[in-house]
């Protein structure tokens, strides 16, 4: 396979260690331009290991992890920005009480004659940007804390973009949002696909993975319990795997030992009707 034809980022048999330890064995995906690959697990699944991996904060102990079809072992985030690689975290490093043009080239300011910064430029091209990916700010001056918790997330990918990111990986970007804001953000990660990016969506939520992703992996306790495309699985099997209907049955059961035989009823229904192999 042709550097061309490689996925922009492929990772397999990925494990990691910390001590004693396993916070991922044997894991795999691909991430290739105009697509997004959705890494969904609950919480200890293994998904901000995942993400420092594949961002370089932490380098894998087995496997192999690709770029383009080279294999690499970055040192440090930087190493990855150069490959164009870019990490969104949830809690976005963002000021504030810096204007929204100030956050956008943060740490990489344009300077114009006498190291002076060229504010002109900063305000267009952030405007530009925005505009480009779909948002409409009234004014890029007001203070980057006055936006919803969306749009500080849509700015902080367009901003990544700007930088000539090819990999985008988002750490739950809709977690601490309410329905609309969420929805927001997962039309600007469309935006993002449609641009030509590959997209590494890490959530928690089947329904917002669903609409959006091309490629499914489910981690739980550092594994995978399945690795899809859209067209393999469906939203009610994705759920199902996320849930847990073997974790929700030995509830009942412990329930029902307890003395609480009406709960553990229903627990034991819910499970079965999220079981994807209960015929």
């Amino acid at each position: 396979m042709s550097a061309n034809d490689a996925p922009l980022i492929k990772l397999s048999g990925i494990g990691k260690n910390y001590g004693t330890v396993i916070a991922l064995r044997d894991v795999g995906l691909e991430a290739s331009a105009g697509e997004v690959t959705c890494v969904l697990g609950d919480n200890g699944a293994g998904k901000s290991t995942l993400i420092k991996v594949v961002a370089g904060l932490h380098r894998h102990d087995t496997g192999d992890y690709e770029v383009q079809g080279e294999p690499v072992a970055f040192a440090s985030p930087r190493d990855a920005l150069d490959r164009g690689i870019a990490t969104v975290y949830q809690d976005l490093a963002v000021v504030p009480l810096m204007p929204v043009w100030r956050n956008f080239f943060l740490g990489s300011e344009k300077r114009k004659g006498f190291g002076r910064l060229d504010v002109e430029f900063m305000r267009s091209t952030t405007h530009g940007e925005m505009a480009a990916m779909g948002i409409d700010l009234r004014d890029v001056n007001q203070p980057i804390g006055t936006l919803s918790g969306g749009e500080r997330q849509c700015v902080a990918i367009a901003r990544a973009v700007y930088f000539g990111a090819k990999a985008l990986v988002l750490d739950e970007p809709t977690a601490a949002l309410g329905v609309k804001q969420a929805g927001v953000v997962l039309r600007y990660i469309v935006q993002a696909r449609e641009r030509g990016l590959a997209v590494i969506f890490i959530t928690h939520n089947p329904h917002h993975a669903y609409p959006v992703g091309d490629r499914f992996l489910i981690l739980n306790r550092g594994q995978s319990l399945g690795y899809h495309t859209k067209e393999e699985i469906g939203r009610d099997e994705l759920t199902a795997l996320m849930a847990g209907g073997r974790e929700l049955e030995e509830l009942a059961h412990e329930l029902d030992a307890a003395g609480s035989p009406a709960t553990a009823g229903q627990l034991t229904k819910e499970a079965k009707s999220l079981d994807p192999t209960d015929d």
